[in-house]
C-alpha cells in the first residue's frame, strides 16, 4: 500500500523518532509496514523513505537506489532496512551534493556530508547490520537518519542561495553540466 508522506510544516517532520523493540520487528504488522514503506518509496521514486516521512515516529528507514529516474548517474545501493541505526563517521571530508526530499517536494539545495561512514543497525528481521558507505550511499543514510532525528536537509545547508525549484534546478545546474551528485 503506497502511504501518504509527510510534508515539511507537519509536526511529525521534526519529531525525533523512537527506538524500535525487537518484539515489534517480529509481529506481522511491522513487515507489512516496511513493504509499504518500500512500495511508497518506489512510487515517488525516492532512494530513501524514513518511518517519520510517513508519519509514524519510530526509528526504521528503507533506502534503495537502482535505476532511479531522479539519479540516473547514481551508484546502485541494494534494498536496505535500518531499525535503530547508528552512525559513526570514518572520514571527517565533507562533500557538497545536491540533495532532494520527499517531504519538500519539488525543492534541491547543495548539502555537505560525511564522505565515508559506518551503520550499525537492526535489518528486516532484527538481525544485526554493520554496514561501511561511502559517497552517494553514505549521503542517503545521512539524509534518512536525520529525519530520524526530527531533521531534514536544509538545516544542513551552507549556503540557502543554492536551493532551487527543481524545474529550475534542471534547467540552470543540470543542463549547465554541474555534475554534482544529487539526492
Amino acid at each position: 500500500m503506497i502511504l501518504k508522506v509527510a510534508r515539511l510544516g507537519h509536526p511529525i517532520v521534526r519529531m525525533a523518532a523512537r527506538q524500535v523493540t525487537a518484539e515489534e520487528i517480529k509481529t506481522h504488522d511491522f513487515q507489512v509496514l516496511i513493504d509499504d514503506m518500500v512500495e511508497t518509496m518506489h512510487e515517488y521514486s525516492g532512494v530513501g523513505l524514513a518511518a517519520t516521512q510517513i508519519h509514524l515516529p519510530i526509528q526504521v528507514a528503507v533506502l534503495e537506489v537502482e535505476r532511479n529516474p531522479r539519479y540516473p548517474d547514481a551508484p546502485s545501493v541494494p534494498l536496505t532496512v535500518l531499525i535503530n541505526p547508528v552512525v559513526t563517521i570514518l572520514d571527517n571530508e565533507l562533500v557538497d551534493g545536491y540533495e532532494g526530499c520527499l517531504s519538500i517536494p519539488d525543492m534541491r539545495g547543495v548539502v555537505p556530508r560525511f564522505k565515508r561512514l559506518r551503520v550499525q543497525a537492526l535489518g528486516r528481521n532484527a538481525e544485526p547490520l554493520d554496514i561501511i558507505a561511502e559517497d552517494f550511499h553514505a549521503r542517503v543514510i545521512q539524509h534518512e537518519t536525520d529525519h530520524l532525528k526530527g531533521e531534514v536537509y536544509l538545516d544542513r545547508m551552507r549556503d540557502m542561495r543554492t536551493l532551487s525549484h527543481l524545474a529550475e534546478f534542471q534547467r540552470y545546474v543540470l543542463e549547465a553540466g554541474s555534475g554534482a551528485p544529487r539526492k
